[in-house]
């Protein structure tokens, strides 16, 4: 993907960049727990004398010449973590570069996107005849999608028109994304003893809902993200041995299409399960962007290639059109030994740049 920056520039953002990111690995940031990642991102834009703003762990800033009268982008990305596992070979915040590889916790997802958009927003902050404003906000709880998280910063930016939400991508375009809503069933009966015939077992009705979550087919598949997807999860049932239960619980994991919204998923399924169904909750949405996006099409036009991610982000909370873009790769995310390649964090700041130079909405 070309850059319209530099290349003596974009060596110098990257170097910044990468120090930046080797920084924040050094300092735990589980979800809920950021507080000290987002004081060294206030501190870094303290020092290059940008303004900034923060509400809890998530920090964010808007370009000098920020014009109410032009539509506005957000950059966004998260610097919380999961937990590092027990079969990591490396120490997870020992932010170690070998060559062109720097390991640590955080440095693929989503730590190399979070400094590649903050790079590029330093980049274009300072120029008085931008055609659009920008925002660029680290958040937190991105991993639990937290209400602490991006949820809680919205109604503070004002009208936004644009995200670009940075995951690992490779750097092609995530053009849509499947939603989440998670259901708790269930199922009702009456007790008896197991030894007559008694009762009404509760887990034999839960079983008949469970076999027509794992049979039934949504009408609308999507080109890009394919069928929405049910999946049982976890059952409960039972006090002891010898009493047929009345009661069985059961949850369900849903991942909607950009076909359906989740409120739809929901009442499709109450009207063919017996259980009582009840959404954990409905605002992680799917989300797409029409290909003729004047964004998606410079990005097609640049070498990204679009698809439809199966993974959920902090898109799925924001009520705009959006696109996810980064650099890594997600097959690395929440796995041992988690990396990025610092190419790859210069391709992602060049990449962003290229995108957003002269971007007209």
């Amino acid at each position: 993907m070309s850059s319209s920056i530099s290349p003596i520039a974009l060596d110098q953002l990257t170097a910044s960049a990468t120090e930046l990111l080797r920084e924040l690995i050094r300092t735990p940031s589980f979800s809920r727990e950021e507080g000290g990642t987002a004081e060294l991102l206030t501190a870094f834009l303290e020092r290059l004398g940008v303004p900034v703003q923060r509400l809890g762990h998530n920090v964010w800033a808007r370009n000098r010449h920020f014009d109410a009268n032009k539509p506005t982008i957000l950059l966004n990305s998260h610097h919380d973590t999961v937990q590092p596992g027990s079969t990591w070979t490396y120490n997870p915040f020992g932010a170690v570069v070998e060559g062109d590889r720097l390991t640590g916790l955080g440095s693929n997802d989503a730590g190399a996107s979070a400094v590649s958009l903050l790079a590029a927003f330093l980049h274009f902050q300072g120029q008085e005849n931008l055609p659009y404003n920008l925002i660029c906000a680290l958040t937190a709880e991105e991993e639990i999608s937290g209400a602490g998280g991006i949820r809680s910063v919205l109604p503070a930016l004002g009208t936004i028109d644009l995200g670009v939400v940075g995951e690992p991508t490779q750097m092609d375009l995530a053009v849509a994304e499947k939603g989440l809503v998670v259901l708790d069933c269930v199922a009702h009966g009456r007790t008896g003893h197991a030894a007559r015939d008694e009762g009404d077992n509760a887990l034999y009705r839960a079983l008949a809902d469970m076999q027509w979550f794992r049979d039934f087919r949504f009408e609308r598949v999507s080109e890009l993200l394919g069928p929405v997807k049910m999946t049982v999860t976890q059952i409960q049932a039972g006090t002891q041995h010898n009493v047929v239960p009345d009661r069985c619980t059961f949850v369900v994991d849903v991942r909607p299409n950009e076909l359906y919204s989740n409120a739809e998923v929901v009442e499709l399924v109450r009207r063919h399960v017996q259980a009582d169904v009840t959404p954990r909750s409905l605002h992680l949405n799917s989300s797409r962007i029409s290909l003729d996006h004047p964004l998606v099409r410079r990005g097609l036009a640049l070498g990204c290639c679009p698809f439809g991610s199966a993974t959920l982000s902090d898109q799925s909370m924001m009520p705009f059109t959006t696109v996810k873009i980064g650099p890594g790769d997600s097959a690395r995310s929440h796995t041992p030994d988690e990396y990025i390649l610092l190419s790859e964090i210069r391709q992602g700041i060049g990449g962003y740049i290229a995108l957003l130079d002269g971007l007209r909405l």
